[in-house]
């Protein structure tokens, strides 16, 4: 039976129209709710300094600041730029709202586009993105609640080497998403590793080798491509 190419088109402008009141609607709860995060956040040193008198002063105030945004400030652009092709647009609201980006929301996302065959940045794979990192999140919520009540309790209860072995749960994370990725494309994933290897060894400011992998990585990756581009030209 043959597609009637109105019905095709029709079906495309649907969906288009449907995926952008859908960012839209990200956009207007995703700034409401960061804002009120940012005001939430801000409600108790706000109280402290200005309600009790307990400010500390703006020079102390400004060199932490500064101190602070000179060892992790890059992160500040670095990480929404990374993270927006697989999170997306209300991933990352959501993300960024909840925390744990690079250890929960990331690899939860990665795996529910994974799971249905879905390619990053693609409107199938944003959809399924979401559904990840929300459950991720209420999971998340849940655990903490139980942490926070008797979490301190069971640590104690935990033999000494279980606990030890804590320090590679975030490396473990992110070698699982490197694997992940990098059996699609071995190549770039040895590339990538070869790179974060290198630049872990050099005698490199450490707040800026992350961004430097990252755009080492990509500019390698670009290249390659091109590369593929014209021999298919070609």
């Amino acid at each position: 039976m043959a597609l009637n190419p109105q019905k095709v088109l029709q079906g495309d402008a649907s969906i288009n129209q449907g995926m952008a009141n859908f960012h839209n609607k990200a956009h207007f709860w995703g700034r409401l709710t960061l804002f009120m995060t940012i005001l939430a956040s801000l409600s108790a040193p706000l109280y402290m300094s200005f309600v009790v008198g307990a400010h500390p002063g703006w020079g102390p105030i400004l060199a932490g600041l500064i101190g602070y945004a000179g060892f992790i400030g890059v992160m500040w652009v670095i990480e929404p730029i990374t993270y927006y092709p697989i999170l997306g647009i209300a991933g990352t609201y959501l993300a960024f709202l909840s925390g744990n980006i690079s250890n929960l929301c990331l690899p939860c996302s990665a795996a529910a586009q994974e799971a249905i065959g879905a390619e990053n940045g693609s409107n199938k794979g944003e959809i399924a993105g979401v559904f990840g990192i929300a459950v991720a999140c209420l999971v998340n919520t849940i655990v903490i609640v139980i942490v926070i009540l008797g979490g301190s309790y069971i640590i104690m209860m935990l033999p000494e080497a279980i606990k030890s072995a804590f320090n590679f749960i975030l490396p473990a994370i992110f070698g699982a998403v490197l694997g992940q990725f990098a059996f699609k494309t071995p190549l770039y994933g040895l590339v990538g590793s070869l790179i974060g290897l290198a630049i872990l060894v050099s005698p490199i400011i450490s707040f800026i080798k992350i961004a430097l992998c990252v755009a080492m990585t990509l500019t390698f990756i670009l290249y390659m491509e091109k590369l593929k581009d014209k021999k298919r030209a070609s």
